[in-house]
């Protein structure tokens, strides 16, 4: 028989801070591979998204990933009484890494909204960069202005967030507007979900609709609203970071226009380096992506800063 597939189950444990549950997926160090990696994942995701990439990052040293609050099915802030903003989710992970790492360093890589976290968290807690050998940006931004969408449709999707934040709009949403049935029938003809599902055939389309329904459920709603408006409001660029960055861009990224992401981070860290601009028609790997599909997010370049260090 040949050998098992990895699967993530095998590498999740339980979460707790802050009397919140999750999860958090840790993958030991290979031979001759002595780092920490710590990864924070973006917006509509879990664990389980993400394996994919961390079997790629694995290669390079160990590989921690933790839940968010009110993503991936961990308890949202609103549980202890906390409203789901960008400064209390730097926090939670400043606090994550004090506890989890002590004395060691550690490299950060941050997947979109997790980049403006790990960004925040440098800007609110600076003695921290002492423990960090390096920032990685995947399609990471710092600044509302970075987002491609029309004045128009800005302000429908600010709208829109800030009205289902609010308990009771959050709960016709989550009871409502997620049903399996609203989600196969309404999701896919959306703006984003479109390109989502484009040239799928019919059981790839029907697995990508079972982990879409997956995530939609996993992630709360209150949160995902209102980090949603934090996100089209932010402004990343007030305080510095003394640390350089290390960005892979996506060529004709759907949200962010690439020149002023550029701009913003050159703004916030001490020094930028572009190590790639993947061309490959999507924000973020596929949300089934294996380990084969998640490979071009981990670009030569960065693969040959990591395997140095």
């Amino acid at each position: 028989m040949g050998k098992a597939k990895p699967h993530p189950s095998d590498y999740i444990v339980p979460l707790n801070m802050n009397g919140l549950q999750g999860r958090m997926l840790r993958m030991s160090a290979p031979k001759n591979h002595q780092q920490e990696i710590l990864f924070i994942y973006g917006h509509h995701s879990s664990l389980e998204r993400w394996f994919g990439l961390m079997q790629n990052l694995n290669r390079y040293g160990a590989v921690t990933m933790p839940d968010l609050p009110g993503f991936g099915g961990m308890d949202s802030f609103y549980k202890i009484g906390e409203k789901a903003t960008i400064d209390n989710l730097a926090d939670y992970l400043a606090a994550f890494i004090k506890l989890r790492y002590k004395r060691r360093r550690i490299v950060v890589a941050g997947m979109s909204l997790g980049f403006v976290i790990v960004t925040r968290m440098l800007q609110r807690y600076p003695d921290l960069t002492k423990k960090i050998d390096m920032v990685v940006s995947l399609a990471g931004f710092a600044h509302k202005d970075d987002f491609k969408f029309s004045k128009q449709r800005h302000f429908w999707y600010l709208t829109g967030a800030r009205v289902f934040s609010l308990p009771v709009a959050s709960g016709f949403f989550r009871h409502v507007c997620l049903s399996p049935l609203i989600l196969r029938t309404v999701y896919r003809h959306t703006h984003n979900a479109k390109e989502k599902f484009e040239g799928l055939v019919a059981d790839e389309l029907e697995e990508i609709q079972k982990m879409e329904i997956r995530l939609w459920h996993d992630n709360d709603v209150r949160t995902y609203m209102k980090t949603t408006t934090e996100f089209l409001t932010l402004d990343n660029c007030k305080s510095k970071v003394d640390l350089p960055v290390y960005h892979v861009a996506i060529k004709g990224d759907r949200y962010f226009d690439n020149h002023l992401v550029e701009q913003h981070l050159r703004v916030v860290y001490s020094d930028f380096t572009e190590l790639a601009t993947l061309d490959i028609g999507n924000h973020a790997p596929s949300i089934l992506a294996d380990a084969k599909a998640a490979a071009p997010f981990v670009p030569p370049k960065l693969r040959r800063v990591l395997s140095k260090r």
